[in-house]
Parts: structure tokens; sequence; C-alpha cells
């Protein structure tokens, strides 16, 4: 059983056949996959499965906290399971690959207290670009 699908019963979340399928193809690491791509692995697995019922499901584990939207650019949403060690993305400007990667050091440090004009940060999101070694040897 995956880390992502022990957390949800640990939750008692009840494990229906297709959110199952939804928690088991967002399994592994480096994992940011759209939701039509979850979609097309889950169909796969489980054909009967709709879009809609993907989306939602989704959407539901974004709401127990247990998998992380993440925005990078304009394209669509990508969902990543790593939701409970904190993580950083690096994209690629090209293909758009996503990474998770973990530096040393805390980012909030960074950021004297006069640069947070009075807010209490609660959360920090840093994303590095550059260009994957796939695209760079393409080009």
């Amino acid at each position: 059983m995956s880390d992502l699908l022990e957390r949800l019963r640990g939750r008692g979340w009840r494990m229906t056949a297709q959110r199952r399928v939804v928690a088991e193809v967002l399994d592994g690491d480096h994992v940011h996959l759209t939701a039509d791509e979850v979609h097309a692995r889950a169909v796969d697995r489980l054909p009967e499965i709709s879009r809609a019922t993907v989306y939602n499901t989704l959407g539901e584990m974004v709401s127990l906290g247990e998998v992380i939207e993440v925005s990078t650019d304009r394209r669509a949403k990508r969902y990543d399971p790593n939701a409970h060690r904190p993580h950083h993305h690096l994209v690629c400007a090209q293909c758009g690959a996503i990474r998770d990667v973990h530096p040393s050091g805390d980012p909030l440090a960074d950021l004297p207290a006069h640069e947070r004009f009075g807010f209490t940060v609660s959360n920090v999101e840093v994303t590095y670009r550059g260009v994957c070694p796939n695209c760079a040897a393409a080009a």
C-alpha cells in the first residue's frame, strides 16, 4: 500500500475503487500530474472511472491536505502527493517537467522582518526555474 493510501486510510477516508485508483496513480516520487494525466492513467486501471470522479477525488485530497495543488505557470494545475515533507519545486522552462527539491536551510529565514510588512507568514513556496537535461540535450 502506498504512503498516500495509508495516510488517507488513517484519516478514515472511505476507500472506494475509484478513490483507490486515483491515489495509486499519484503514488511515487516526483509525481506532479495534471488532472487529465491522472484520469488517463486511472482509466488504464479502471476503465469506467469518469473525469468528474477524478476531479472530485483530487479536490477532496487537496481539501484533506494529503495532496498539494501546484501551479508553476499558466499551464494546468498539477497534483503533488508529497504533502507532508516541506519541499520546493524545480521546473523546466521548456517542457514543464517538475522535480521536488529539498534544499537545506529555511527560506523564511531569508526574509528579513522589515520585508514581511507585518504579515504572519504561514507558508513559503519557492520555484526554481531552468532547463532540464533532456531539453538541454535536444537544443
